[in-house]
């Protein structure tokens, strides 16, 4: 039997030999149609391509791309389990035209795969034309009777990207399972039976659309081919069901074994749904979505819970997907080898989803029992019920639906959506009374009537987003043009909003018609309204518009770098100072980080030394950054701190990073952005201590880039002063010492100098002598560029030399004069030093001065009155 991964393999070996490149899946998250929740088929990643806005190096290619449709217009997940066909994940083989080769050889191709070299019997096939595509039809007469060609009226055979864009009929290509299984051909009464499958697309583009109005041809006509390989797989090993395939088989077969329970009978939905969901569940978490309560995390949550209440009436005891995952690895890994690489995260996600789920599935299938005790069949649980297992156990409304299902009951959509309109009535009246800024009723309708902004930029720096809003001067505006500054809110975004200390991404948004702004900043309202600041560049742009976004992918680096080393910081700074340190605030910027601890002294210089070694420890250490999704609780038992200032949640991300003594280093509750690895930051540089208030220091630091500028700044400043000393930079310590030592023996050496020359003490100057003053000697002297420090010894050694009398000497520096008054012991009974000088510092503008009878100092700003303030004292004498 010919195997799922060789048909997979050999639909790829026949394009790529037939000439077409053979690309890689992208992955499940679109990153060119932001409409889109999920890709959802084989030429969504080349919807680009198609309509002229991006071009590739080749013109023929051929894939198998990864699906999901499980929310949004294409949702199969409330049959998925109870038909043969229905999935929520699948692959989808596909062949592809950019303007080369059209509808001859596409239908020639599929006609050489399916019946020469796959041996399908061409009785078997039929094909569907589009009713006006005589093209296509006399075509198909080269290689079946007319009898199987149908034209098909219907828009089934239509296919259109848009209201606007390429357009083209299709032939859509059937396999007759044969007359013994109920159902008719295409086009028939009875088409809807099982018996005629479509295995395969061929969308022939070929013309131009405006507001569903085809207005010509295109300039290039182009393929694009869809053909589901699961259906394929059972047509080539002749089986009728999807299920029934290797693939699903063993998948199925694991979950048989894991349950002890078997696979058929009543158990058979169960275990379908398992082996489904666990394909979705793996491949989406290997994408980089989370579960989540709001977005494409809460589609994959639906989609875990849903397999795990299956699991549950199995009669699995204990969380079983995440073991079921090595299963999946074994049949897929060896094409998607992100599989393998993510195999951890999805065992660990896998693990805590169901381990949070069991916690609350008991009480929720026991409410739901007792709402349900005494219903029949046919009978409609109240949608307010529904709500409360939604509200208070995270039950979606789909697994309420699904869990009453095999009991024929259905539930009141009506009176779920009233009740969820009715909490968020509430909600808003609650926000409206906590004190709240009222320009925020603005960003409130705005998450009311359009959902939260989902981040992507935990994975992606690009993306595309749909404008729901746009706020100038604190309004909502319909339009915003070239020069406006504006604030831009779309539906999905990889641009971070400022929180938790980091600041917001900055970027640029593009359109069409030549739109283009500048992201100045982003910041977050609500905690889940992602705005913008944005001025536009030219063009304009509305509600509705698709726009690219861009962030500023340098700059992120550095944000990421930085918020990643205040991780290791804190801990760091817990292992050294104690486990009394906690965060107080932060700072994540693109050039620098500040991080404020809770610690009551300075820190010295040898702490500040081991911090700064601890950290870069870890960075060259360079281990894995991962993070989790769990709730609060569960992430504090763990060990986990919370971030000061940050809000949380129903379900917190926990970010671990680093290793030392056979422990995780860092564990911290953070919504954030963080390199992958440890050593992406580089290096970190503790740049200032300082502090912030009593109890609280803060640190200042930079890493990477930063850092290394920073030192090598340091080394050219201290080249540059061994140079100018004439030493090394290793002696330039003791070469500044010895220089300052010079300095205060020849500053000591000058006062003494200054001193005696200005005295008269200075060999062959002649000594200033007393004057008279009634029978008071006085010395009075106005000393220009003289240090105030010395002036009480000058008033010393002026007292000494008259025995008795008063000394008053004025130092006068940069206009400001200080004075010294002594008076001599024998005089002070009637002359008080301290009075003297009020005299003095009067005349030279002070206020006050101080000191004892016998010394007192003082001073004043006006110097040129030096002279005068002796006279004064002289006057005070004479009295």
């Amino acid at each position: 039997m010919i195997s799922t991964n060789d048909i997979r393999r050999g639909f790829l070996d026949y394009f790529g030999s037939a000439g077409h490149q053979i690309v890689p899946s992208a992955p499940l998250v679109p990153q060119n149609d932001p409409t889109l929740m999920f890709v959802n088929a084989g030429m969504v990643p080349f919807k680009n391509v198609f309509t002229g806005l991006e071009t590739r190096p080749y013109v023929t290619a051929t894939s198998s791309q990864k699906c999901v449709r499980a929310g949004g217009k294409h949702n199969d997940l409330d049959n998925v389990g109870y038909t043969a066909r229905h999935h929520t994940f699948f692959e989808m083989l596909g062949n592809f035209s950019f303007g080369d080769y059209f509808k001859e050889r596409a239908i020639d191709h599929a006609w050489t795969l399916l019946t020469k070299i796959w041996g399908i019997d061409p009785n078997r096939l039929t094909a569907t034309v589009y009713h006006t595509d005589d093209e296509a039809y006399r075509l198909w007469t080269r290689l079946l009777p007319e009898r199987r060609i149908i034209r098909i009226a219907t828009k089934d055979n239509f296919w259109a990207m848009g209201d606007s864009g390429p357009c083209g009929p299709c032939s859509e290509i059937f396999y007759d399972h044969g007359d013994h299984i109920p159902g008719g051909p295409p086009g028939s009464p009875d088409e809807d039976g099982d018996r005629f499958v479509e295995i395969w697309n061929l969308v022939f583009m070929q013309y131009e659309q405006e507001a569903n109005e085809i207005v010509g041809d295109l300039p290039k006509p182009s393929i694009d081919t869809g053909m589901g390989l699961e259906r394929i797989a059972a047509v080539l090993q002749g089986v009728h069901d999807n299920y029934d395939t290797d693939t699903f088989k063993a998948l199925i077969a694991a979950s048989g074994a894991l349950t002890q329970t078997a696979t058929t009978g009543d158990n058979q939905a169960s275990h379908r749904v398992i082996a489904d969901h666990l394909r979705t569940s793996g491949f989406l978490v290997a994408d980089g979505v989370l579960p989540a309560n709001e977005g494409r995390g809460y589609v994959l949550r639906r989609i875990m819970r849903r397999a795990m209440r299956h699991a549950h009436l199995l009669g699995a005891k204990d969380p079983l997907m995440h073991r079921l995952v090595p299963a999946l690895v074994a049949e897929m890994g060896a094409a998607y080898p992100e599989l393998v690489r993510a195999q951890p995260m999805i065992e660990a996600t896998l693990v805590e989803e169901e381990t949070r789920f069991r916690q609350t599935l008991d009480k929720g299938l026991k409410l739901l029992d007792e709402a349900t005790a005494g219903m029949t069949a046919g009978s409609t649980l109240a949608g307010e019920t529904a709500f409360k297992l939604y509200d208070t156990f995270g039950f979606p409304y789909d697994l309420t639906e699904d869990a009453l299902r095999s009991q024929g009951l259905h539930v009141d959509r009506a009176g779920f959506d009233a009740a969820m309109a009715e909490q968020k009535r509430a909600a808003r009246a609650a926000w409206k009374g906590s004190g709240a800024k009222a320009s925020d009723d603005l960003w409130f309708d705005i998450v009311e009537e359009s959902g939260a902004t989902e981040f992507l930029g935990y994975g992606a720096d690009i993306g595309e987003g749909v404008v729901v809003a746009l706020v100038k001067d604190g309004a909502r505006v319909d339009r915003a043009g070239e020069g406006d500054a504006v604030d831009v809110i779309v539906n999905q975004t990889p641009f971070y909003g400022e929180s938790g200390g980091q600041v917001g991404d900055a970027g640029t948004l593009t359109g069409e018609a030549g739109f283009g702004a500048t992201v100045h900043d982003t910041s977050k309202q609500l905690g889940k309204l992602f705005v913008h600041h944005a001025v536009v560049d030219g063009g304009t742009i509305k509600p509705g518009d698709p726009v690219k976004l861009q962030i500023d992918v340098a700059r992120r680096r550095q944000i990421r770098a930085n918020h990643s080393a205040t991780h290791l910081l804190h801990e760091a700074l817990r292992v050294r100072l104690g486990k009394h340190v906690a965060q107080k605030g932060s700072l994540v910027a693109p050039d620098r980080l500040r991080f404020d601890v809770s610690h009551p002294v300075a820190m010295s210089a040898d702490e500040l030394a081991a911090v700064e070694a601890a950290v870069n420890a870890q960075i060259r250490g360079n281990g894995a950054v991962e993070t989790r999704i769990m709730t609060p609780d569960e992430a504090i038992a763990m060990g986990a701190m919370a971030l000061f200032g940050e809000k949380y949640g129903d379900e917190v991300r926990v970010v671990s990073m680093g290793h030392e003594g056979g422990r995780t280093y860092s564990i911290e509750l953070c919504g954030g952005t963080h390199v992958t690895a440890l050593g992406d930051i580089g290096l970190m540089k503790v740049v200032g201590e300082s502090a912030v208030s009593s109890g609280i220091r803060r640190i200042e630091a930079l890493t990477g880039e930063a850092a290394r500028a920073y030192l090598t700044g340091r080394d050219a400043t201290l080249r540059e002063a061994a140079a100018t000393l004439k030493t090394t930079p290793d002696e330039v310590p003791a070469r500044v010492a010895a220089l300052i030592d010079d300095r205060k023996r020849l500053e000591r050496e000058l006062a003494e100098a200054k001193k005696a020359l200005a005295l008269g003490g200075g060999a062959g100057v002649e000594a200033v002598g007393p004057e008279r003053i009634g029978d008071i000697q006085f010395v009075g002297q106005v000393l220009d560029g003289f240090d105030a420090k010395g002036l009480r010894g000058a008033v010393d050694d002026a007292k000494q030399r008259m025995g008795s009398g008063v000394a008053a000497i004025v130092a006068v520096n940069d206009g400001r004069a200080s004075i010294a008054v002594g008076v001599t012991d024998d005089l002070v009974a009637t002359r008080n030093a301290v009075d003297l000088l009020r005299i003095a510092v009067d005349v030279l503008g002070g206020k006050g001065g101080g000191g004892r009878p016998d010394m007192a100092q003082g001073g004043g700003p006006d110097g040129d009155q030096a002279a005068a303030a002796l006279i004064a004292i002289r006057a005070a004498l004479a009295d």
